[in-house]
């Protein structure tokens, strides 16, 4: 039995998610809170987060302000690309 190609999609980003998540975490399991190679993908795992976060509180303001140690980040992000 076939998948609509919705559902298949679905399950493929679900799989690779999943995937970079167990990943992560068995990389990261040996190292403890020590500085690592893998810091700058902690920083930006839990940057996600944070927007993610935002965005379903649905905080009002731009990204950036009134967050101490956040000026500017995510403009500098843009300039990047």
């Amino acid at each position: 039995m076939m998948m609509s190609p919705r559902t298949d999609k679905l399950m493929k980003r679900a799989t690779i998610i999943a995937t970079v998540t167990a990943s992560y975490f068995l990389l990261t399991a040996d190292y403890g809170p020590e500085p690592n190679a893998l810091d700058p993908i902690k920083k930006a795992i839990l940057s996600a987060e944070g927007r993610a976060k935002d965005l379903i509180r649905g905080s009002s303001g731009k990204p950036g302000e009134g967050q101490p140690g956040n000026s500017g980040s995510s403009s500098s992000m843009k300039d990047q690309n």
